[in-house]
């Protein structure tokens, strides 16, 4: 997994890991003591809250890195797959509003602060 710094609307918000294969897609957040600030899973089009603990944020995601959708997540919940998403990024539930993110913002994935 990769640790990004996440941009929404030319802001950063948080420090992001990018799970790219299908191997830390299928972990996700799943069994995490702590989760991370932001998750983003990518190619992906839908997620699942088997065996979560807590609610999430998930933001559906074009491959342009535009909000489609956003919702909370609650344990065993799930979205259904939508036209047009690429990635889905979690994050606990909360964040989007901390970082302004709603549909129709822009993210952006910028190199890891040095110590990160």
């Amino acid at each position: 997994m990769t640790q990004v710094r996440l941009v929404v609307d030319g802001r950063a918000v948080a420090q992001a890991v990018v799970a790219d294969t299908a191997l830390t897609r299928a972990r996700g957040l799943l069994f995490r003591r702590e989760l991370p600030e932001a998750l983003l899973l990518r190619p992906c089009s839908s997620v699942h809250g088997a065996w979560m603990r807590v609610p999430l944020d998930v933001a559906l995601v074009s491959r342009d890195m535009r909000v489609l959708g956003v919702r909370v997540l609650r344990p065993w919940g799930m979205t259904a797959p939508r036209r047009g998403v690429t990635q889905v990024l979690e994050a606990p539930v909360g964040s989007f509003d901390r970082w302004g993110l709603e549909v129709g913002s822009e993210l952006e994935l910028a190199e890891a602060a040095p110590g990160a």
